[in-house]
């Protein structure tokens, strides 16, 4: 007779993996948009929010070849010069871009409200904190210390340079998990305001937390976030948490300053034997 066991994991959180831009700093995730828009205008193509925002989360280089796949992108590229991208003016735009976006970071480095506290709040509890990134290794040196000065200082940083596939791929979730010597993925949740950071968590098997207000759906500074009116911010976060939740996030929440509660929920959901 075949008997088949199930094993769970019913122990606490260990490990938080958290983006960078849009989920710790950089309310509204500003700095990568200002870049590729700079990064283009350079070329004489004008790009739009819209443009720049859709491949966000990815690797930065395969940003770029996403954005000048676009139709209405392509078209442009070939008009201004003659021909359509090659794999030589994605490298030429890349190197450019690396220097472009260590400047726009620069100016987009203070923590999201909160997240200081947060930061102190789990690792009191003793959860580990990580972080990952489609940021570069050379693009976030200054990011990190700025990040330390203000509070917040995760024990591991994984960036898409450090792997050989960025997201979706699980290959950064997976470093950090391992990194930060958490002993089962179940134990682990992944914090990020995009699509594509929220697939990276799930394809890692881990618990998934997206963020709507602060990052890339909703797009918008804090200043210009508070500027709303009540009725706009309101369609604003239900039209973020509607597409977020509808990519499988296991939780969606405003902004980082929510985390704590989410990890007393993931807790009670463990103890119970539930996994992601």
């Amino acid at each position: 007779m075949n008997y088949r066991f199930e094993r769970r994991y019913t122990g606490s959180v260990q490990a938080v993996i958290m983006d960078w831009a849009g989920t710790t700093v950089d309310f509204g995730s500003m700095a990568p948009i200002r870049a590729f828009q700079r990064l283009f205008a350079g070329e004489g193509i004008e790009v739009t929010l819209a443009e720049c925002r859709a491949p966000m989360g990815s690797e930065k280089r395969e940003h770029i070849r996403q954005m000048l796949a676009m139709t209405r992108i392509a078209d442009a590229w070939t008009q201004v010069h003659g021909a359509a991208a090659s794999e030589a003016d994605i490298d030429r735009l890349y190197q450019d871009f690396v220097q472009i976006q260590i400047e726009s970071i620069r100016d987009s480095a203070e923590l999201i409200p909160g997240m200081a506290e947060v930061a102190r709040e789990l690792t009191g509890r003793g959860i580990r904190l990580g972080a990952n990134t489609g940021y570069s290794r050379d693009m976030i040196t200054e990011l990190v210390q700025r990040a330390a000065e203000q509070g917040y200082a995760p024990e591991v940083v994984i960036t898409a340079s450090d792997v050989r596939r960025g997201r979706p791929w699980p290959e950064m979730s997976l470093q950090a998990a391992c990194a930060l010597e958490a002993s089962a993925v179940q134990a682990c949740v992944k914090v990020d305001d995009t699509g594509v950071g929220i697939e990276e968590g799930l394809n890692a098997g881990m618990w998934t937390v997206a963020l709507a207000v602060s990052g890339n759906e909703v797009g918008l500074s804090l200043a210009d976030w508070q500027a709303q009116s009540p009725e706009q911010r309101r369609l604003l976060r239900e039209r973020a948490h509607g597409r977020l939740a509808a990519i499988g996030a296991h939780y969606v929440i405003d902004t980082i300053a929510e985390l704590p509660a989410v990890i007393d929920d993931i807790n009670a959901r463990l103890a119970r034997g539930e996994c992601p």
